[in-house]
């Protein structure tokens, strides 16, 4: 495998001018009931019917494959940019279209088209049936649309209901509050997002699911100066929320953290290289958590024996106090989801229970090969993609230390708080991480703040050498987005403040 990045939300929008009311609020459709336009649910008002479902799905089958599914999409997506004191960015984006799957065996026939008229479904069909050749497939009788239960991600307001003169505030407003915060802050730039979207999934068993998926992002970064240095860092927050997520709360905790992780840097210094413990505080270190280790344990990367823990399903592989979640049920989360992008289920599923690995992240195809059920783990960037194996919200449970406990047990090494970026060949689980705020721990104690260092391993070596796990479980709410195979889904992470017994340090003195 290639190495991958996760990458953390961007400052940066599209360049171009304010757009209109009229042509931001595109997808005002979204918030309006189907009404008495025939077919089903959301999507008859684009012509969607049991028939055209049907008949795609026919020839979907027609060539012998196991399974077939469509996946309908209608998305609209408005982003804004300010910088040097005026909005100067905005990017309007509209997606309508959808994609047909055929599963023969462990193998994928994939075509997606934007056209939703019953000729353009056929041949996206007739595409994807080619990876099978045997006599058609019978479909089910009849459909039956399943529920969701009560919705993870509720809103009040529709996004698609709000014009932009309503979201531009937030922009503006934490620009004159970062300025007034700090006189050494010489350049600010924020970052606005919100999302709309709706998906429709019917499949070959006659199963068909509805759902309405909110996003929205908002983060700043400053630049600030002192005695002719400059230093750059930010802080963003994203939810499957509605306005009301923007509490005064989480705008006041925006602006205090990314002044406060800025004007650090400028009393922080290189950390020393080498071997030492390092302590992951809770919250943001779970990038750590979700590259090193959580990529590996995907059921698609061990069915083809890619990953390290291909053959450790039932064995040890951490301390006993070590306890790993991977769930879609947290209400409001970047990565929360009702049902997956194959209209499975989406629980909580224990990878990692008292130490031992208990199970892999599967979808359809992985849970049939490994004859249990999916995880409801198969996601999709969107109806142009195949669904895979990916993660939700990963974190580390609670353990049996505490924070002050676990600092005051490091003689020397370092305290990472703010991560901003990394990279793990996930095979093998080599990694590395830029920790762009941290600490360094002399005597049982935060010292000095330290910058520019990168700690180095491979994950699941330092999962079996985390021997302390705080009671202090943080899921963080930054716009984290997760890249695999050419495709990037939201996802969120977290983790406890943890202890690693040793890690190698790249700082001073590093070669190479």
């Amino acid at each position: 495998m290639t190495r991958r990045k996760l990458i953390g939300l961007g400052t940066a929008a599209a360049a171009g001018l304010v757009l209109p009311d009229a042509l931001l609020t595109t997808g005002e459709a979204l918030a309006k009931p189907a009404g008495a336009t025939p077919g089903i649910g959301y999507f008859g008002r684009f012509g969607v019917t049991e028939k055209l479902i049907r008949d795609t799905l026919s020839a979907a089958m027609s060539r012998g494959g196991d399974f077939a599914d469509i996946f309908f999409q209608h998305r609209v997506a408005n982003s804004f940019g300010l910088e040097d004191g005026a909005v100067n960015r905005a990017f309007s984006a509209v997606q309508l279209g959808v994609g047909v799957r055929v599963v023969k065996g462990d193998q994928t026939g994939y075509g997606f088209t934007e056209d939703l008229s019953p000729a353009s479904l056929k041949k996206a069909a007739e595409t994807a049936a080619a990876i099978a050749e045997g006599p058609a497939q019978p479909l089910a009788k009849k459909f039956r649309v399943e529920s969701k239960g009560a919705s993870r991600y509720p809103v009040k307001v529709r996004w698609d209901e709000i014009a932009p003169a309503k979201k531009l505030p937030f922009l503006t407003g934490l620009n004159e509050r970062v300025f007034s915060a700090d006189s050494r802050v010489k350049k600010v730039n924020v970052y606005f997002a919100d999302e709309s979207s709706v998906v429709l999934i019917a499949d070959s068993t006659g199963r068909m699911v509805e759902d309405f998926q909110p996003m929205t992002s908002l983060g700043l970064s400053c630049v600030a100066e002192a005695n002719g240095k400059k230093e750059q860092n930010g802080y963003n927050v994203a939810s499957r929320g509605d306005l009301a997520y923007y509490s005064q709360e989480r705008l006041d905790r925006i602006v205090r953290e990314a002044v406060s992780r800025t004007m650090i840097l400028f009393d922080a210094e290189p950390a020393p290289a080498g071997e030492m413990p390092v302590v992951l505080g809770a919250g943001a270190s779970g990038i750590l958590l979700h590259e090193a280790i959580g990529h590996g344990m995907e059921a698609d990367f061990n069915r083809k024996n890619v990953s390290i823990y291909s053959d450790k399903i039932g064995k040890p592989v951490a301390k006993p106090f070590v306890n790993i979640v991977d769930e879609g049920t947290l209400e409001g989360a970047r990565g929360a989801l009702n049902v997956d992008d194959e209209g499975n289920p989406v629980g909580k599923t224990m990878l990692v229970e008292k130490g031992v690995l208990t199970t892999y992240l599967h979808d359809t195809i992985s849970a049939k090969h490994y004859k249990v059920k999916p995880t409801g783990n198969g996601r999709r960037e969107s109806y142009q993609h195949t669904p895979m194996p990916r993660m939700r919200a990963t974190y580390m449970l609670p353990g049996p230390h505490k924070k002050d406990e676990i600092i005051a047990s490091v003689k020397k090494g370092l305290f990472c708080t703010n991560f901003s970026n990394g990279q793990v060949q996930i095979g093998a689980g080599d990694f590395t991480f830029y920790v762009k705020n941290g600490f360094l721990i002399e005597d049982g104690k935060l010292t000095k703040p330290i910058k520019d260092v990168n700690i180095i391993g491979n994950g699941p070596k330092v999962l079996e050498m985390i021997d302390m796990v705080a009671d202090d479980l943080v899921i963080d709410e930054g716009g984290w987005t997760c890249g695999k195979d050419g495709q990037s889904v939201p996802v969120s992470q977290g983790i406890p403040t943890v202890r690693v017994s040793s890690i190698t340090v790249g700082g001073r003195g590093a070669k190479g």
